[in-house]
């Protein structure tokens, strides 16, 4: 008989040479469990969507709630379907006076695509600005928005009229002009390693964004939902985005994802032309359900101030001569170490010995550290014993 693992590699499409094909059976809180028993601290929640663990009841509940009314009824923005009222609702209570509108759809990326084309319709104008070394997806449109040639240069030809500049570059936020629809950024960078901007960059950037009418869109699909301490990232740094673009831990492990702008910015998509952006299960009452659930449980976590504390023991726990720094913020870390093959010692170290880490699209000799907001601190604690203990095996295995 075939096993899993083989039929995995013989259906269905890889994206890379080399998957890490672990394979789980069942999973609970912080924990996954593979098919031969073997338990594992998800210490990166599925790339920072399992912000509440896995399976959470609340979540749970919610969803068999739902299915016993109904799954998918109309394309998004038809019907009105409560899960996606009252999400929708919510979501505005906790966002300032401009940001009011949600455009519910299934994914980051997706979310990403619709931003740019509504700051595009908006504005009137076409050129676009995004960082060097930033990720926001690997739809056309988002992927457009990647410097790094090694993964964009097979798919060209991408969207005109994008320029790059770089991060924490005050003298560079002068290319944004009076030509330009929108900046994207993110709020802490993820693929490049989780880094945080340096004080004033992101005010600067409004600043900029605002004297030539630009639309600053904030990709929040990692930082949101309490990964960096408050709900949402930009909330720590006095700005007010115009757009901003979630996905992720948004509904506690189901796919959704959403751009959210103000009514009378969004209310552009709805003519010249009718139907300027339009999906299928965008908005799945299902994951609407999932995500009021989800959004509950994160709030009662009180992440602003359980977000640092946890963070404080990880940083006060991983110190090693072998690590470089570590950066980021709150539960979206980044351990620096001298280059790749280290990194990657380190990594199959600890997933051998039931810690799953990763790195990061950017930074290969990062290793990535986001476990679920929920996870308790002696758990926190094990998982960096794990850690050092990989890091020093690697080090001494290296040197």
């Amino acid at each position: 008989m075939i096993s899993n693992r083989q039929l995995f590699l013989n259906h269905l499409a890889p994206t890379s040479p080399a998957p890490m094909i672990l394979e789980i059976e069942a999973a609970q809180g912080c924990f996954m469990i593979d098919v031969n028993g073997k338990k594992y601290i998800d210490f990166i929640s599925g790339i920072a969507v399992s912000g509440v663990g896995h399976r959470h009841p609340k979540i749970v509940d919610a969803i068999k709630r739902q299915t016993d009314k109904y799954l998918h009824l109309m394309v998004y923005g038809e019907y009105v379907q409560s899960p996606q009222v009252a999400y929708a609702h919510v979501l505005a209570q906790h966002l300032p006076p401009n940001l009011q509108s949600c455009y519910f759809v299934n994914s980051g990326s997706e979310a990403i695509e619709g931003a740019l084309k509504l700051a595009k319709r908006v504005t009137g104008r076409s050129q676009i600005i995004a960082f060097n070394g930033a990720y926001h997806g690997s739809t056309h449109g988002a992927l457009s928005l990647m410097s790094d040639t090694y993964f964009t240069s097979a798919f060209r030809p991408l969207l005109p009229d994008i320029t790059f500049i770089d991060w924490n570059n005050l003298n560079q936020l002068k290319l944004i002009t009076s030509k330009t629809a929108c900046v994207v950024t993110e709020v802490v960078r993820a693929e490049s390693g989780a880094i945080t901007p340096q004080k004033g960059f992101l005010q600067a950037l409004q600043a900029q964004c605002n004297a030539v009418g630009a639309l600053l869109i904030c990709d929040e699909i990692q930082t949101g939902f309490g990964r960096t301490g408050p709900l949402f990232g930009f909330m720590d740094y006095n700005i007010q985005p115009d757009i901003i673009c979630l996905g992720k831990g948004m509904a506690g492990g189901m796919p959704l994802g959403a751009f959210i702008a103000s009514n009378e910015r969004m209310n552009c998509l709805s003519h010249n032309p009718v139907l300027g952006h339009i999906t299928t299960f965008g908005g799945h009452p299902v994951s609407c359900a999932a995500a009021i659930a989800n959004l509950e449980v994160i709030k009662s976590l009180d992440t602003e101030k359980t977000i640092p504390e946890k963070e404080k023991i990880i940083r006060t726990h991983l110190k090693h001569k072998a690590i470089q720094s570590i950066s980021g913020k709150g539960l979206m870390l980044a351990v620096s170490f001298k280059d790749e093959t280290f990194n990657k010692s380190v990594i199959k170290y600890c997933i051998e010995n039931g810690v799953v880490v990763d790195w990061f699209l950017f930074a290969d000799n990062k290793l990535r550290i986001a476990p679920p907001l929920i996870i308790e601190n002696d758990l926190l604690e094990k998982a960096c014993f794990t850690i050092l203990d990989g890091i020093e095996y690697t080090y001494r295995k290296l040197n």
